[in-house]
């Protein structure tokens, strides 16, 4: 019985090998079909919404971040300098980073640096926060594209991605657990006739597409 121990250990450890090889392939290949963006557009809820109506859009996260403080709240967030923030993860296979930008740019007023709409303060301004060089040279020219159609300076800034905070779970998919306050918010903010207003042909609002 002895002499069959290390035979049994050794094909143990090549089937946990095997299996560690497959799951580390099976990963890369998921990586490989996923993005992550980071917007800051004002209100959470509504650039999640806007969001969730994107083909290719696998999953949005409402959230914090930017703040000088770990593990913010909704009850802190403003007072300790964080920006709300969606977190977009999509399949490039289906939508680019550079098409996401392009939307993110035509649902919020990039315009003004003191809030988004009805909301106002630092931590309702617009942001980009890129996670690669890639991904802020494009960021880059898509802000300068924006200026360039809107004839106006663009206050959005483009920053580096710090840690992104997930917000409260009640803030998760809010438009679609409270559809009737989410809209009524909404319309209230002024937010899609702003949007209109500055961007004419070119607004995307995603609360029209369902």
């Amino acid at each position: 019985m002895r002499r069959l121990l290390p035979a049994t250990i050794m094909l143990a450890l090549s089937m946990l090998t095997a299996g560690v090889a497959r799951a580390q392939d099976d990963a890369t290949a998921a990586e490989a079909n996923t993005g992550v963006a980071i917007f800051a557009g004002g209100c959470f809820w509504c650039v999640e919404s806007d969001f969730d109506h994107i083909e290719g859009v696998k999953e949005t996260v409402s959230g914090y971040i930017g703040g000088k403080n770990d593990n913010p709240t909704y009850e802190t967030h403003t007072r300790n300098g964080d920006r709300e923030a969606v977190r977009i993860t999509y399949d490039p296979s289906m939508v680019s980073y550079d098409a996401l930008l392009k939307t993110f740019f035509r649902t919020v007023d990039p315009t003004d640096d003191g809030g988004q709409f009805c909301d106002r303060g630092f931590s309702y301004s617009t942001a980009v926060y890129t996670l690669n060089d890639a991904q802020g040279a494009l960021a880059e020219a898509a802000k300068a594209d924006a200026a360039m159609v809107l004839a106006q300076p663009v206050a959005t800034e483009v920053l580096p991605a710090p840690t992104f905070w997930p917000a409260e779970e009640y803030h998760q998919n809010f438009h679609a657990k409270n559809p009737i306050r989410y809209r009524y918010y909404r319309n209230g903010c002024g937010r899609d006739k702003r949007v209109k207003s500055l961007w004419g042909d070119q607004a995307y609002s995603g609360i029209d597409k369902k």
